[in-house]
């Protein structure tokens, strides 16, 4: 049964149809992703289903009782509030509870501790602070005292998120959720989504997130709704499938529509009511030949650039502080012809920082800088495109080359470069005001492309791009010839482009890592696997060789059972263990943000350092309850 439907449901803007007489239903639990090019009405459909604006024809109906959260691209706040007051703006009991209990610990007011603690206790709170503190921590939320009025777009986009998760609403309506995370809080949020009985609506250009959330597709093309019941991977295989039947529908009607036509030419006495029927079938025959079949071929481009040297980029014992905040330390990288890197890490570890030195936009504090004679930067940044709002786009684009040379020597135009990313003829005569965000970024890209430099650097590319806008940009990027080093929190794009992977682990280290993210995912989740067993293996009683081995039972020897005291331990320790994870987590997320005080982050990095040393012991001592378990 569906916990939402819509009824032929249409919707227009000015004289031109975004969708028309369009039905689906979501069912309880099921997880779907609504795909579509940019402009086809993907977030209009969303802001209808969630109820912020009304349909022109049909409706959409809710089960009743049924609760809907939805995230939009930009929330809005009260920009007085702070993030506790934004988040909570409906405070319960059990909210208050846990907000005097955080006051207390903050305070050291003894008498309130334990007034908060005894009010914890009554409402049962103390799971729910920690599934607060998880979220918070793992989206990289600063202090929830922190005003909204101060924070960035994207640390707004996190707030409102994680709002949304502890809200436990029936049906999640997101629209690009993994905008402005990292890739560890993306993969985390998998994990939960993936845990959670709600169901889920969303829009997003991250493709391995698709393939792991999601269990439905609905494609919004043409003004209608294709379903696909399975991942992304099994719509792709689908839709070539319904797009190769459609070519031969198509086809056909095309060939019918020509006899018909010619029968209509020569039979004007036939026009009367005898034959109306069939000139009433040439037309519904005329509608199906004129139906586009898939998305314009592609152009394919060989992509030229400038001749690079023999010396490209040389870094050398390069460091850089903010005060006391290490962000480079003794790192040394010399680049090579074809390298193609990705950089990863969490937010705020400095990884734009080192993109803005390598091309001089920064200083640094010590080390060597080499830069080739024959390097040309192409730097593409997350600051906004900045160029005259009342030029036309295609003049943007002329006025830094009027055509772009291919690796083979050829030319193409700016209007043909601008149309291979979907900026289609109409479109580029458009002023620049008109453009959406998605559009802007697109053209900012191929303000750098056309320049045609051998260095391209890309600071987080995929933001507001399409997933069919995405395909052109890796292919492109694909055929690119020279040096490619690219910080991105979408899994797939560094997947299909990357060979090494920058790691910047925190404190200044930058590990450098030969293969691509799923490389370097597989061999951290060995890693982890490894220690695990290490610590396992530290913790087992030697046996000396002359007592027998573990295998060899005495008569009447049998293991030591556990004790209804040392149970309890166990199950608290788990509870403990789990709440120090989530501290230091949200310890490391204030120190990453670079906003706190000399005093704080001296402060912060000692409480990191307390955190994981009681992890480790109470960890010990829970994997030897476990074996007695």
């Amino acid at each position: 049964m569906n916990i939402l439907s819509a009824d032929s449901i249409s919707k227009a803007f000015s004289e031109r149809w975004l969708f028309k007489n369009i039905t689906f239903g979501i069912s309880a639990g099921e997880k779907v992703a609504l795909v579509g090019a940019n402009g086809s009405g993907k977030t209009t459909l969303m802001n209808i289903l969630a109820g912020l604006i009304p349909t022109d024809e049909g409706v959409v109906s809710s089960r009743k009782g049924i609760t809907i959260g939805y995230l939009p691209q930009q929330p809005v706040f009260d920009e007085n509030a702070t993030i506790w007051q934004a988040i909570f703006t409906a405070e319960n009991e059990a909210v208050a509870a846990i907000k005097s209990y955080e006051t207390a610990l903050k305070t050291n007011n003894n008498k309130l501790l334990e007034k908060a603690m005894e009010d914890m206790e009554r409402l049962n709170a103390w799971d729910y602070e920690a599934k607060i503190k998880q979220v918070l921590g793992r989206l990289g939320i600063p202090d929830e005292e922190t005003p909204v009025k101060v924070l960035s777009g994207g640390q707004r986009k996190r707030v409102a998120l994680a709002k949304l998760l502890l809200q436990e609403a029936d049906l999640l309506i997101l629209d690009e959720p993994t905008n402005h995370l990292d890739i560890e809080a993306i993969e985390w949020l998998e994990g939960w989504l993936n845990t959670q009985k709600q169901s889920l609506l969303l829009v997003t250009h991250d493709r391995y997130f698709l393939d792991n959330i999601t269990n439905t597709i609905l494609e919004l093309e043409g003004g209608q709704i294709f379903k696909y019941t399975g991942n992304y991977s099994y719509f792709l295989e689908k839709k070539e499938e319904r797009v190769q039947q459609l070519t031969v529908e198509v086809d056909k009607a095309k060939n019918l529509m020509k006899k018909e036509l010619d029968w209509i030419r020569r039979q004007p006495k036939a026009r009367g009511t005898k034959a109306k029927y069939r000139v009433e079938a040439f037309e519904d025959i005329k509608e199906k030949a004129s139906t586009k079949v898939g998305a314009a071929p592609a152009i394919e481009i060989n992509v030229g650039m400038n001749r690079m040297g023999k010396k490209i980029l040389e870094i050398e014992d390069l460091n850089k502080n903010y005060d006391d905040l290490v962000l480079i330390k003794d790192f040394t990288y010399t680049f090579k012809k074809g390298d193609r890197i990705g950089i990863v890490g969490k937010n705020g570890v400095g990884k734009t920082t080192f993109l803005n030195i390598l091309v001089g936009k920064e200083q640094i504090d010590s080390g060597k800088i080499g830069v080739g004679e024959n390097t040309s930067f192409g730097y593409f940044t997350q600051t906004d495109l900045v160029v005259d709002e009342n030029k036309r786009v295609i003049e943007v684009i002329k006025d830094i080359a009027e055509v772009l040379q291919t690796g083979t020597g050829e030319t193409i135009s700016a209007s043909q470069l601008l149309t291979l990313f979907n900026f289609p003829p109409k479109t580029q005569y458009d002023v620049v005001s008109k453009l959406s965000g998605g559009e802007r970024k697109r053209l900012q890209l191929l303000q750098i492309l056309i320049k045609n430099p051998n260095f391209l650097i890309l600071d987080e590319p995929t933001n507001d791009l399409d997933i069919q806008t995405l395909n052109v940009l890796e292919d492109f990027l694909s055929n690119f010839g020279g040096c490619l080093l690219i910080v991105s929190h979408d899994r797939y794009f560094m997947d299909r482009l990357v060979e090494n992977i920058f790691i910047f682990e925190g404190e200044g280290k930058i590990r450098n890592f030969s293969g691509n993210y799923s490389d370097y995912r597989d061999a951290k989740e060995d890693d982890e696997m490894m220690k695990i067993e290490e610590a396992k293996s530290k913790n087992e009683k030697v046996v000396p060789a002359t007592q027998p081995q573990k295998n060899e039972v005495r008569p009447n020897e049998a293991k030591r059972k556990i004790s209804f005291k040392e149970k309890k331990e166990y199950e608290t320790l788990e509870m403990e263990i789990s709440k120090l994870e989530d501290e230091k987590v949200a310890v490391i997320s204030q120190l990453d943000s670079g906003r706190g005080t000399h005093t704080e982050l001296m402060q912060w990095s000692g409480r990191i350092g307390e955190l994981e040393a009681m992890i480790e012991a109470k960890t010990f001592r829970w994997l030897e309850l476990a074996d007695l378990m």
